[in-house]
């Protein structure tokens, strides 16, 4: 039997390992257009085109290359629907995070690729810093109470 995605979903955003977070920042930044909307240090960096909380991801972690592409769901419905059909087809998931701003299930491919699967809140939800910045979070996120959304 073959699952149909919601015809909501879409890739949301690409999060690529660096090797030089100021340089990839200016790259996206100053070269594409992007807006650099956070960043942590001299590890993470997120970019976004308009007012999207992020459709760069940039981290030092490890060795250059592709984190995750991942995949936006319409509804907090439809991301559940996904991972039930996931975890129904026998595919391990490594975690949930809730970001403030998404809920993002992270899992990989049968090649080993990250994928993040996500619905974002609305728009109205999402945590601001005093100053009206975006202010991300990385908290655990249940699964078990995701897998009982209808």
């Amino acid at each position: 039997m073959t699952a149909s995605i919601d015809p909501g979903a879409s890739i949301g955003h690409v999060h690529l390992h660096v090797a030089d977070l100021d340089r990839a920042i200016c790259f996206y930044r100053d070269v594409l257009g992007f807006r650099v909307t956070g960043r942590i240090a001299d590890q993470l960096g997120f970019l976004a085109a308009g007012d999207y909380h992020h459709h760069v991801g940039l981290n030092t972690f490890s060795r250059p290359g592709l984190y995750h592409a991942a995949i936006r769901y319409p509804t907090r419905a439809a991301l559940a629907g996904a991972l039930r059909r996931v975890l129904g087809a026998g595919y391990a998931v490594s975690h949930g995070s809730d970001h403030g701003s998404s809920e993002a299930v992270y899992l990989a491919d049968p090649d080993g690729n990250g994928l993040e699967l996500y619905w974002d809140r609305p728009r109205r939800e999402w945590p601001q810093s005093p100053d009206g910045a975006l202010a991300l979070v990385n908290l655990p996120l249940d699964l078990d109470q995701l897998l009982d959304q209808r």
